[in-house]
């Protein structure tokens, strides 16, 4: 990666700022350092932003930032969680950027996360493994969530007298997901429809403003 860099590629140091952890100095601190040990450090661009970490990156400056980077160029980012609120979204962005051809660092890892070299493709590898387990767990805690409902005698289903969307007999599966973080790409996938037409059914049944539970 040091031998490609050239003076109009950029170099992007990511800063997410919770509410939690308000002082981005630290990480500024390090990425510097980081950059420095591979003579980046003067071409570093850092983009800073004060966002909840249950935010999609979608709906972030990070959207942005992938969006405006091209190959050679390089992201560096304090550590693999400021890219996403699960791992998908993780992978999200790294497949995103990938395809670009633009290296990504993480800081505290210690390593690159999409790089050709067999390090880089092992951890993808691993990422990927993870993130359907992942999956797998919020549709078992999903399922669990629907038997203690039933349990309590919540009438699960179609409802009567409501719409024809082949989504009404698993709101309740949906709604949970989406307070579990399921993405809603997943969801659109997993029941056979558009994100168009998830969106609208969302809608329609005062959905479309769930958040994911902290």
């Amino acid at each position: 990666m040091a031998e490609r860099m050239k003076h109009d590629n950029q170099v992007i140091g990511y800063l997410r700022v919770s509410t939690i952890d308000q002082d981005p100095e630290k990480n500024k601190a390090s990425i510097l350092q980081f950059a420095n040990d591979r003579k980046w450090a003067t071409h570093v661009e850092f983009v800073e932003e004060k966002v909840s970490g249950m935010k999609s990156w979608k709906k972030r400056k990070l959207k942005e930032v992938v969006d405006s980077m091209k190959s050679g160029d390089t992201l560096i980012v304090p550590e693999l969680s400021r890219l996403g609120r699960s791992l998908v979204e993780v992978l999200e962005v790294l497949n995103d950027l990938k395809d670009k051809d633009v290296a990504v660092y993480s800081v505290k890892e210690n390593f690159q996360l999409n790089g050709s070299d067999m390090q880089s493709k092992v951890m993808r590898t691993m990422l990927g493994l993870f993130a359907e387990i992942e999956h797998d767990l919020i549709v078992a805690r999903t399922k669990e969530g629907l038997q203690a409902a039933k349990a309590k005698g919540t009438r699960l289903g179609r409802p009567k007298g409501t719409g024809k969307s082949k989504l009404d007999p698993y709101r309740p599966e949906i709604e949970s997901m989406l307070k579990n973080g399921v993405m809603k790409t997943f969801i659109a996938k997993r029941y056979g429809i558009t994100l168009v037409g998830l969106h609208n059914w969302l809608v329609k049944h005062g959905l479309n403003e769930v958040r994911p539970e902290l």
